[in-house]
């Protein structure tokens, strides 16, 4: 299941979580962000019980995604304990790649 962030929650759910959080940064106006949705969805019921599942519509959350370093959409990043561990961003948000990097941080 994907959990939603907004600016009033990120902090609990990705930064201070134990354990393993993916996040999808998206916006409506981001053509391949909505392509990709379905996508990242069926990865969350696969994987959701190895690694949480978040997405972030960074309308109204700007400064979270800046703070991340977030500059371009879409971008997906794998979160450990609140550090980063890998990330992948606009062009390299290809189904294999983001596959890739759940299936190497889901264990």
């Amino acid at each position: 299941m994907m959990l939603s962030l907004d600016k009033t929650n990120f902090e609990e759910e990705v930064l201070n979580h134990e354990g393993k959080v993916f996040v999808d940064y998206w916006s409506e106006s981001c053509v391949p962000c909505m392509a990709l949705k379905p996508f990242v969805d069926e990865l969350a019921e696969e994987f959701g019980d190895k690694m949480k599942f978040c997405d972030l519509n960074i309308t109204g959350a700007r400064r979270v995604a800046i703070k991340q370093g977030v500059l371009g959409l879409p971008t997906m990043i794998v979160y450990e304990n609140g550090e980063k561990l890998e990330e992948l961003h606009e062009d390299e948000c290809t189904e294999e790649k983001i596959r890739e990097i759940v299936e190497k941080h889901a264990n």
